[in-house]
């Protein structure tokens, strides 16, 4: 009887508790993989310039002697501009659905995501204050930081807001999901209200450049700021697979899971914490996109499973695919001119969530 108990336990703590999924879940990861450095090349190729991969890598490898040289123009563009755009998309993909997956597994339920329970509101606060007070009262702070200060401060508004939302919404080791939600609306209109104040009082170059910022945009990308971002937000996806363990433990309760072996309090504290800053540096460097974070780990349920072992990788993978074709998307839909990219997903991420919501509730049954 013991030796069941454990069994189970061991197959629950890995996810296998509807069928072992492992197979196809590698292969979908390793498909993933293949589809990130296509879509990277494809990406190289959108937008309003006819710089085209081939020429790029033929230019790489061979220089100029080969076939003719690539133009200065198109080298600027390339190096200069997309390059920098589609690392962005990837970093920016990628820690927005693992943070959703992440997120999901600790609040045990798939209507959780960065951007419908405030967490992103609260980093753009903190982002927001630092563009529009940066020159001011924070100038001193900027003064230290330099282009760290922008990431920072998204960083503590979001550990702000998450840290309220997870006191608000769990109750004796229990979350209320209509709690949750509800917190989470009630979250992101005081950020907003507080980001509306700053935005209120900025001036006219500030005003345009927050206008396009909240709408979310990977326009801004340069190699400064992906430097600037990179450490946290790999950081980040580097570690969420090692809670993969506890995530799945955490699925039966804390209780079970402390039983279970897995430190709970140390697990909720860490999770929060990376979350928070993931979701900070990727809403410093692109602003408001929202979606990305329940789109693709629920997509990816339907097909690997709920097993974060695998579920945390292919999220990462997914989000990158996802953010740099919509990047794409944006980039070409009306060029020469560019949509804002927060657009884009909206527009894919609403009606998807909707669909999550009538299958929930059983008035879709696909």
């Amino acid at each position: 009887m013991v030796s069941d108990t454990h069994s189970i336990s061991g197959s629950v703590m890995r996810g296998r508790s509807h069928g072992d999924r492992s197979p196809i879940a590698r292969l979908v990861i390793l498909l993933l993989a293949l589809g990130v450095v296509v879509t990277a090349a494809l990406s190289l190729t959108a937008g309003a310039a006819d710089a085209s991969a081939y020429a790029v890598l033929r230019h790489w490898v061979f220089g100029g002697s080969a076939a003719g040289p690539l133009s200065l123009r198109d080298q600027v563009i390339i190096q200069d501009i997309r390059l920098p755009r589609i690392l962005m998309g990837i970093l920016v993909g990628s820690g927005l659905a693992i943070s959703g997956a992440v997120l999901q597994g600790l609040f045990r339920n798939p209507l959780a995501d960065p951007g419908l329970v405030g967490v992103s509101a609260g980093a753009g606060l903190g982002a927001v204050s630092i563009i529009v007070l940066g020159g001011t009262s924070l100038a001193p702070v900027v003064a230290v930081l330099g282009i760290y200060a922008l990431p920072l401060f998204a960083f503590i508004g979001s550990l702000i807001v998450t840290l309220i939302l997870y006191r608000v919404a769990t109750r004796q080791g229990r979350t209320s999901i209509a709690t949750m939600l509800l917190a989470g609306i009630a979250l992101s209109a005081l950020a907003m209200a507080l980001t509306g104040v700053l935005v209120f009082v900025a001036d006219d170059r500030q005003l345009r450049d927050l206008t396009f910022w909240q709408l979310g945009s990977l326009a801004g990308a340069t190699w400064p700021k992906v430097a600037a971002s990179s450490p946290i937000i790999l950081l980040g996806i580097v570690a969420a697979p090692f809670m993969a363990r506890g995530l799945n433990a955490l699925a039966l309760g804390e209780a079970t899971a402390a039983h279970l072996g897995v430190p709970v309090q140390r697990l909720k504290h860490v999770t929060i914490v990376m979350v928070s800053a993931v979701v900070g540096a990727c809403v410093a460097i692109s602003g408001g996109i929202g979606f990305v974070g329940i789109v693709v780990p629920h997509l990816l349920r339907l097909f690997i499973g709920p097993d974060n072992r695998y579920l945390l990788p292919a999220s990462a993978l997914l989000g990158a695919i996802m953010l740099m074709a919509a990047d794409a998307v944006s980039r070409t839909i009306v060029a020469p001119a560019e949509l804002p990219i927060g657009i884009v997903t909206a527009a894919v991420g609403a009606p998807f969530f909707l669909w999550i919501l009538l299958r929930r509730r059983g008035v879709i049954d696909l």
